[in-house]
């Protein structure tokens, strides 16, 4: 992904990835809702989402449908190692490192990384 997408953005996304195709009301309704956003708020996320190529329009009659062109799993995966690269210098260890002494993995987090590691090496 070259283009970073902003945390509206996102907002607009996480609801074309739980259900796609949506028209621009039906995104508003599930993204609006205690932000405070009109629809045409929500229309400009979407055209600048469609600048960036994560999402698509389909023309449905006088409607548009939008879907994304850019899996959930592939942002992540993007963004997380971007994220790895910028503060972490492309290593993980040291991220993990870093959760553990601001105590921001619990002891389940550290029961799956452990669990995560084992079938790794097995």
């Amino acid at each position: 992904m070259a283009e970073k997408i902003s945390d509206a953005e996102y907002s607009v996304m996480e609801a074309l990835w739980e259900r796609a195709p949506l028209t621009a009301n039906e995104v508003s309704d599930r993204v609006a809702e205690g932000r405070g956003w009109s629809v045409q708020t929500v229309k400009t996320l979407l055209s600048r989402l469609m600048a960036k190529d994560v999402i698509a329009a389909d023309q449905d009659g006088r409607r548009f449908l939008y879907r994304p062109l850019v899996p959930r799993d592939d942002y992540v995966a993007s963004e997380s190692g971007r994220l790895v690269n910028r503060l972490f210098g492309g290593r993980i260890s040291p991220l993990v490192a870093h959760l553990a002494q601001q105590d921001q993995l619990s002891a389940q987090d550290i029961a799956e990384l452990e669990a995560i590691l084992k079938e790794l090496k097995a």
